[in-house]
This record gives structure tokens, C-alpha cells and sequence, in this order.
């Protein structure tokens, strides 16, 4: 996967924690794929679980999210409005279904990969700047989810390479959301070009 030399997987503990927690702390670590396409996240979503109804996991567990209710640290990825997969990392204890979507990376390797996986991008800040993009972006899609973080399994893997989260992140609203609207539960790095709204 590439990641520079003094990266390191981030550890199951990272993620077994609150969403909340892990969502902040996920800004500027690295989204790698084995294929060499990899972006620094710079935007990020906290669900809650049954504390959020704006969470696909509010009403118990499914078969479509019943990834969220397994280990920490692995990836739920799911089919957004019948258009586009979303890609999330599972927080917290298992049962809990919890989980921080991905909502926008900034290109880091395999660039010119992305820009075949979406043509339709004319400025590189437009390749990975929301969720489907992201996914699009890096070729990930429903046959990752349940794809493990932090062994690589499955092909993507988030790794620290010693930038730290922003020390105020700006903290706003969910987007595309029809419940629980007002919660704080997003944040992305400052002045960042590829975060996907302001």
C-alpha cells in the first residue's frame, strides 16, 4: 500500500471509541489503497448509532448495515439514494453501530487513477471533495464492506504518518440528512480546497 516510511496502521483502539471522538481524530490520517491510490481525510461525519436518528443503525441491525454492529475498524460501505457507495469506518464496541463516514480526502497518490475513475473531474480538488466522489475516486464499492482498516484486508487500510488532526477543526452540521439536522457531528480540516461544503 503506499504510505510514506513512517506511517503506521492505525490500531484497533483508535476506533473503539466514540464516533465523535474518532471522527476529529481522523483528520489528516491517510485512506490507502493496495492499488497505490491513497488521499489524507479532511472531512469527516460521526454517526451514533441509537442515540442518532439520522443513523442507519437507529433501528437495530439489518442485513444492509449489519457491518456497522462488528468490530471497530473495519469499513461499512453502503449505496447512497440508488447512485453511489459511501464509505465508513465502524466505531466503537460491537453491537454499538456506530461509525464516522468518509466524506472527503485530499489526493495524495495514484492521481492519475483517480482522474480515470472520474473523468468528469476537471480540477484535482474535485476528485475525492464528498462521499461518492471518494468512493468513486479510490474504486471502492459494496464488495469492500467489511473490509478490515486495520489489517489491510480486503485492500484499504488508514495509517498515521505523524500529521496531526488540525487544532480547531471547523466543527458544522451533517449534510443530506433528514433527521437530527442540528447535531454538531462534522468536522474538516480548515482552508482545506477539497472539503466538500463549507
Amino acid at each position: 500500500m503506499a504510505r510514506s516510511p513512517k506511517a503506521r496502521p492505525l490500531p484497533r483502539a483508535f476506533f473503539r471509541r466514540d464516533s465523535r471522538v474518532v471522527a476529529v481524530e481522523l483528520l489528516n490520517k491517510i485512506l490507502c489503497g493496495a492499488d497505490g491510490r491513497s488521499g489524507r481525510i479532511v472531512e469527516t461525519e460521526a454517526y451514533c448509532g441509537s442515540l442518532d436518528p439520522a443513523a442507519h443503525a437507529y433501528r437495530g441491525k439489518t442485513a444492509r448495515n449489519a457491518t456497522m454492529f462488528g468490530p471497530a475498524g473495519h469499513m461499512y460501505v453502503y449505496f447512497s439514494y440508488g447512485m453511489h457507495w459511501c464509505a465508513n469506518a465502524v466505531c466503537g464496541e460491537v453491537g454499538e453501530g456506530v461509525a464516522v463516514l468518509l466524506r472527503a480526502l485530499a489526493p495524495l497518490t495514484g492521481v492519475e487513477a483517480m482522474r480515470a475513475a472520474r473523468p468528469k473531474a476537471h480540477r484535482d480538488r474535485d476528485l475525492c471533495s464528498g462521499p461518492a466522489r471518494l468512493t468513486q475516486a479510490l474504486g471502492i464499492t459494496g464488495v469492500l464492506d467489511g473490509s478490515d482498516l486495520v489489517t489491510g484486508a480486503g485492500g484499504f487500510r488508514i495509517v498515521d504518518d505523524g500529521t496531526p488532526p488540525p487544532a480547531e477543526p471547523v466543527v458544522a452540521t451533517r449534510i443530506g440528512i433528514s433527521q437530527a439536522m442540528d447535531e454538531l457531528w462534522r468536522w474538516y480540516v480548515p482552508d482545506d480546497p477539497n472539503v466538500s461544503r463549507r
